[in-house]
């Protein structure tokens, strides 16, 4: 004996339709999160051990979701600020390491397995914070996870070559034999994240390389409203950062140097006592300052030079906060940043001699340039702006995750 369907397939469409608008309902009823300041929220790091780009981005997330709990795997509280000592830290099995806080990096075939350690089960909201290794945690199936990208892992990427140079033979070996394997882990986890968000155009790009996926691009914030525009014309070029070599400050230093022109350097990193040897009377070093040191220089310099490849690049803009231009090396976020003469000038070549030049057209037009135009062109990337952009993108994200569950044929169809 055979049955005959009753019900034509619009009509089942039609009735079934009817469920999941019943269980949103009733979803709503129970009380579930509407917003995402109502969600369980982990904010994923990879280290905390210094207070550098990456981490006032993981500020602004905190003061965004202050609801939120920090994943890292390894922090040291002595090195990082006030605002997120206050914050409910989770470190990994790495923290307790004997020399963890130092040498962090040199764990870094160990670091896959330390963050898919962590529970993130009960969390409705992940914001992985990556440039070392993050957006790799697991997460509950429905929750969604937001990867808050500043690079793709450089050491194992584009700049693995320059990184493995600077080891020892043993460490050369070691990253030869691991790099291959945190790579394919690397282009595997990209799958679990929901959206990508890269800092800056040239991310984006790098994202779509090495991962094959697509980037919302949302600046990092940058704290315009803690620089005012400095008075009157500059007293000295000011290099500021790591003195490492692939920010290449001895540029820098071997221009001003030749061109007799005052120079002051801020910061520490293993290049300092090479920088010392090649540099004349009219460089002054002065090691690692505090934040108040920072932005009184910037406030009295002529300009910042900018001579390494940044994937953003906060500093250019704090100099711009500061209503100082900025002379930068014309390639990664500085094409975003350094956008018109009216705030900076971009050099084409990676040199001494390009520098140079560009130096000497800027000495041209120095007593032309507006500080409050340059400040005007910093706000741009605000901390409110960018609260704002990523805010709405969530919450865009959340809403359509929303309609899909409740609609199980706009999921199909997704």
């Amino acid at each position: 004996m055979t049955f005959k369907a009753t019900t034509s397939l619009p009509d089942a469409r039609a009735f079934l339709g009817d469920a999941p608008v019943m269980a949103k309902r009733r979803v709503a009823e129970a009380g579930a999160p509407t917003d995402a300041k109502q969600l369980r929220v982990a904010i994923v790091h990879y280290w905390l051990v210094s207070m550098r780009g990456g981490e006032k981005v993981v500020e602004e997330l905190c003061r965004m979701f202050p609801q939120a709990d920090i994943f890292t795997l390894v922090c040291n509280r002595d090195r990082i600020s006030d605002f997120l000592k206050t914050r409910n830290i989770r470190t990994s099995f790495l923290q307790k390491i004997p020399g963890a806080q130092r040498h962090y990096t040199k764990m870094l075939p160990l670091m896959p397995f330390a963050l898919e350690q962590f529970d993130l089960q009960e969390y409705d909201l992940v914001l992985s914070s990556e440039s070392g290794p993050a957006k790799g945690i697991i997460t509950r199936a429905d929750a969604l996870h937001v990867c808050y990208c500043h690079s793709p892992m450089r050491y194992i990427w584009d700049q693995f070559h320059v990184y493995r140079h600077g080891l020892p033979w043993v460490g050369r070996a070691l990253m030869s034999i691991t790099a291959p394997m945190l790579r394919a882990w690397d282009v595997t986890t990209a799958s679990r994240v929901d959206v990508f968000v890269a800092n800056s155009d040239y991310v984006a790009s790098r994202i779509r390389r090495f991962y094959d996926r697509g980037s919302i691009v949302i600046h990092p914030p940058v704290a315009t409203d803690d620089f005012v525009p400095g008075k009157g014309k500059g007293e000295f070029y000011l290099y500021a950062g790591q003195l490492t070599t692939y920010k290449r400050p001895d540029i820098a230093v071997r221009a001003c140097t030749e061109a007799g022109r005052k120079l002051v350097v801020i910061g520490e990193g293993e290049q300092l006592a090479y920088l010392k040897s090649i540099a004349g009377p009219t460089v002054q070093f002065l090691g690692h300052q505090p934040f108040n040191v920072l932005r009184d220089h910037l406030s009295r310099c002529r300009a910042l030079l900018f001579p390494g490849t940044e994937d953003f690049g906060i500093l250019p803009v704090e100099a711009m906060a500061s209503g100082r231009p900025v002379l930068a090396f014309d390639a990664g976020g500085a094409r975003e940043t350094v956008s018109s003469p009216q705030v900076g000038f971009r050099f084409a070549e990676q040199t001494t001699e390009a520098l140079l030049e560009t130096m000497a057209a800027f000495e041209e037009v120095e007593d032309e340039i507006d500080p409050e135009a340059i400040r005007a062109h910093s706000l741009k990337f605000s901390s409110t702006v960018f609260r704002e952009r990523l805010t709405s993108l969530i919450e865009q994200q959340l809403s359509r995750r929303a309609d899909r569950s409740a609609d199980p044929f706009k999921r199909r169809a997704g």
